[in-house]
């Protein structure tokens, strides 16, 4: 199963585009930071990660203030041409804590 559950803030997004089909895309930039339990201790964690967005989706994000917090659902996969996996988003809903 490939699926991924992150909060994460709005760092960036580039201009809306379509595809060849004509569905709305956008590509995001999200910001995570937290603190996580790893071999007895606490981890910091901080990450930044490539996500985009279709149809309904994207259209709704690119209405978004950058820095707005979000939870994010979805699956990772590469890019065509890339080698870094990209977060997929499949729905996502305002983060009440970031």
């Amino acid at each position: 199963m490939n699926q991924t559950i992150l909060n994460a803030r709005f760092a960036e997004a580039k201009a809306m585009r379509y595809t060849p089909a004509g569905l709305p895309a956008l590509d995001l930039t999200l910001e995570h930071e937290s603190e996580v339990p790893e071999a007895g201790g606490q981890r910091q964690v901080k990450v930044e990660i490539r996500a985009v967005a279709f149809g309904t989706d994207a259209e709704t994000l690119a209405r978004q203030a950058i820095g707005s917090g979000f939870r994010f659902t979805g699956f990772l996969a590469a890019p065509r041409h890339g080698k870094h996996p990209v977060l997929h988003i499949q729905s996502f809903q305002q983060d009440q804590v970031s």
